[in-house]
Formats: structure tokens, sequence, C-alpha cells
């Protein structure tokens, strides 16, 4: 694609690394085949060719953002199902990041999408909080029927029935392995999910150290940046990843580390590019050694000796989260280790489509997302599983709140077939549970 950015432009770092995304595109269509808006709206703008000719226009020309180029750029998931399927090698998330973050400094949003992004941006990082608020809408439920708006009666829906209380392993401490040791790790515990759901960190941690790794909680580290990242307040969330970046270089530089682990997919795929957030801060050299060594869960267990298991009689749906199969490109990994468990692993159709969470997405797009997740929960439950596993707290919540079937998080499962206790996801009410043995 022919770009006609001006050498004073070009002295952005911002500008210039979108230019070169920009000229990488030749504007083909192939993404338009796995784009999920373009899918459930079927409008060119609605797809990532459309919304790069939106993107290059407003960039080029200096543009101030009007309302067309943001709804439409709004309505992007990132789900970066579009990376995986581009012939050209279109890096197509850091020019929407950059699109998002242009927008945010350019555009005045109405009063009401400015308090909610706000407000969003001030309690979903922040898990102290996030229990409150979600207490807060447990109660506000009943009430939802008059709430005027789409996107706050989706905030009062996402409160789970049960929210679980403080899980201590999350605090700043180490864990020693049970095994002699092979790996010295430190476990990323996030943000939202320590407030949603406590027994994926508990479960990554047992069994860890029952494979022979020292797991480390950083003192400091928390919240990855990805929500405020994605809403384009770059300010934030690079100040919320400085810590992180400091907190885990400190231990590198300390004990050592051998891996920064990580069980939430889309927070993998930001704190892998941290070194690419950072390539013009003072802290450049150390966030990329942290992204050298961040790995999602899945990636670290592949390098340990996990045994093989019998043949546990379930069938498991695996719901491939974007962010870990476009975002980080890991596509087996998963499936391979719940098999070698002893589960039988099945997929949906279309795996490659977005459930519709997409971090904020799903609050922030109501409509939209709650057509992609009856279609995920519809092809999930063609399956006929016993199980759902998903590597994602997000995808657990938007199509657990769609399904009977138990869902749980991929190690959770892990956990239990190597002699951890049973998922608590099992014995949820309301849930169809299956006939299931207990596993050593």
């Amino acid at each position: 694609m022919q770009t006609t950015f001006t050498p004073e432009q070009l002295k952005d770092p911002a500008i210039q690394r979108s230019n070169e995304i920009l000229r990488s595109c030749v504007h083909c269509g192939f993404c338009t085949a796995t784009c999920p808006t373009y899918q459930v709206l079927g409008d060119e703008l609605d797809s990532p060719r459309g919304r790069i000719y939106l993107i290059k226009d407003m960039l080029e020309n200096n543009r101030v953002p009007d309302e067309k180029v943001v709804k439409h750029v709004d309505r992007c998931l990132s789900c970066l199902a579009c990376m995986s399927t581009c012939p050209s090698g279109v890096h197509y998330m850091h020019l929407v990041d950059h699109a998002r973050e242009y927008i945010e400094d350019n555009y005045k949003r109405p009063l009401s999408d400015r308090v909610l992004r706000w407000v969003l941006a001030q309690i979903l990082p922040y898990p102290t909080r996030f229990r409150l608020a979600l207490l807060g809408a447990k109660i506000g439920r009943p009430f939802k029927f008059l709430m005027p708006d789409a996107r706050l009666r989706a905030m009062l829906d996402m409160a789970p029935k049960h929210i679980p209380p403080v899980s201590r392993n999350d605090d700043p401490q180490s864990f020693a392995p049970v095994v002699p040791c092979k790996k010295r790790v430190a476990l990323m515990t996030g943000c939202a999910q320590k407030a949603l759901n406590t027994d994926i960190n508990d479960a990554t941690i047992r069994l860890l150290t029952r494979l022979g790794c020292e797991v480390v909680v950083a003192e400091g580290a928390g919240c990855c940046g990805a929500l405020t990242h994605h809403m384009g307040k770059t300010a934030e969330s690079h100040k919320t990843a400085a810590k992180n970046i400091h907190a885990w270089v400190a231990e590198m530089d300390g004990k050592g580390l051998d891996a920064i682990v990580i069980n939430t997919s889309g927070c993998g795929t930001t704190v892998k590019d941290y070194g690419h957030m950072f390539r013009n801060d003072l802290l450049a050299e150390d966030a990329a050694r942290v992204s050298g060594i961040a790995m999602d869960i899945s990636e670290l267990l592949m390098q340990l000796d996990m045994p093989e298991g019998d043949d546990k009689g379930l069938i498991v749906a695996y719901h491939a989260a974007c962010s870990l199969q476009h975002g980080q490109q890991i596509k087996t990994h998963p499936k391979t280790l719940l098999k070698r468990a002893g589960f039988k692993v099945v997929e949906p159709a279309d795996s490659h489509l977005c459930c519709g969470s997409a971090g904020t997405y799903n609050l922030m797009q109501p409509e939209i997302s709650g057509k992609l997740k009856a279609r995920k929960v519809r092809t999930l439950e063609a399956k006929k599983p016993d199980l759902i596993a998903a590597g994602n707290i997000g995808c657990m919540m938007q199509i657990g709140s769609g399904t009977e079937v138990p869902i749980m998080h991929t190690v959770e499962l892990l956990d239990w077939a190597t002699g951890g206790p049973q998922p608590p996801a099992l014995n949820a009410p309301g849930k169809r549970v299956p006939e299931v043995p207990i596993l050593r």
C-alpha cells in the first residue's frame, strides 16, 4: 500500500511504525474471511482492510477523528485473527493500538463514553476496587431494567454469582518445589483474574511446584496494562507495565528467573510486547529482557516432564483464546497437554473466531459481543463435551455465562489430573456436571 507521510511526520516513532505496517498491506482481503466483526456486520469498514484505510487516512492527514472512524475502530475486538491469516505479515496489532492512542488524544467522546471508560480504567486493573464493584453489581443486578444504557446492563450481568475470597497465594512470596528444582519462575498473578477466579493461580502454583519449579510472586507486580492499553490510554498502561518490569528485573538480577509465566493469555500477549511498547523509553532494555522470557503457562509446561495420564473418560472441548492462538501463535500446546493428561480433546467449528469477550469489549460493545458469544457457545455445545477448557479468564466468564457445561482453565484440569483437587467449577450450582472419577 502506498503512503504519503511527510518526512516531518516520520520523525514520530509511532507514525514511522504505522507507515511500515501500512506499506506491507497489499489489500488482498484475506483478513475479511476471518474477522469476527465482518462476519457479524458484513460492513467492509468493520473488517481489518476497511479499518486500515480509515486509519491510514486519519494518520496521513493529521485528521481529527470523526464519529465514523471512532465507531469502526471501537468495534475492532483486537482478536488478531487477521494477523494469523495475512499472507503479507501485516502487524495489525501495532497499527490499531496506535490508532486507539491517536483517537484518545484527539477525539472528544460523548460524556457518557468518557465516564464509562474512566470507570473501567479505574476499577478493572485494581483487584480490591474490582471486588467492591462486583459486589455492587450483584446488589444492583435486580434493578438492571432501570438502566437506560445496554453497556451498564452488561456490567451488571458480568458479576459472578459467587465472588471468591482473596487468595493469600497471590501475595508476594516464593513457593518451593516439592521435587528437585528444575526452574525458578515468576508467576504473573494479574488483576481482574484475582477478583473473578482465584482457583487458576492456586492450581498453577500447585502444578508447577509439583513439576519442579520454584514459583515466585514478585513484590510490586500487578496489572499488565492491557486493559488501558487497548483503550488508547498509553500513559496509564505504561505506568502499570513499568511496575511489572521493575519487579521482574529485580528478580532476574537477584536470584535469577528462567521464565515469567502467565496464565491469562490476554496478559501474555501484552507482556510479550513490552519490548515494542517501551522501545523508545529508558526502560527499553529491561522491557526487552522481560518480553524475552515471558511464557504462557502451556509453553512452560511443555518444557517440564508432565506425566502421561490414563484415559479419564471425559470429553473436553478446548476453546482457543484469540490472544493465545493469534496474539501469541500458540495453537497446539494446550491440546497436547490435555491429551497427555488423559482427556479426549475436541474443538468447535470455526475455532479461530472470537467468543466476544476481548478485554472490555463485552462491556463496551454488548450487542456484537452477545452475537459472538451465542455462536461460540453453540459450536462448543455441538461437540457434546463434558467440560470446556480455556486459557483466558475473560473467555471463561463470557462462555460460562451462556452454557451449563462446566468451564475451567486448562491448568485446573492439568493440576487435577496430576494429583490436585477437583476444579470447583464442577461443583458450581446450575451447571451440568458429568460423572467424573477422582483423579490421582
